[in-house]
């Protein structure tokens, strides 16, 4: 079992979720960066997804997500029309230490700030081709 210097989030039952935290502990040469998001940790990403206000921000998280954890959020208008924020299609790309319910809590978050700032819905709708280039 690898030693880590750092917080690492709790074990998750067996039958509950599929996360292979302990997959990533038995590995050397395996990037831990995911565990750092324990669940004092993951309060406070939500939180601050919660309260981002603009699209700028948004996706100044993605990078961090990227830069710091290894998660990529996916955050891009649904295959077909848009109506409503649950028209979009938002996600984490699965990988392991990432657990189910983190996989779940983050993209409600970011409909949740998307709801509450709809030009940030709307700049992604435009980034991705809404006005034809206009």
């Amino acid at each position: 079992m690898r030693v880590v210097d750092f917080e690492v989030r709790k074990e998750c039952p067996p039958q509950l979720c599929d996360c292979e935290r302990e997959l990533l502990l038995q590995y050397p040469q395996a990037d831990i960066a995911i565990l750092r998001l324990n669940l004092t940790e993951e309060k406070r990403l939500l939180a601050h997804i919660e309260h981002i206000d603009s699209y700028a921000q948004l996706k100044k998280l993605q990078e961090r997500l990227k830069s710091n954890l290894g998660v990529e959020l996916q955050v891009a208008p649904g295959s077909s029309e848009v109506r409503t924020v649950r028209g979009f299609q938002i996600r984490l790309l699965e990988q392991p230490g990432l657990c189910r319910k983190t996989r779940a809590a983050i993209p409600a978050a970011v409909r949740r700030c998307l709801s509450a700032h709809p030009e940030i819905a709307f700049a992604i709708l435009n980034e991705n081709d809404l006005l034809g280039g206009f």
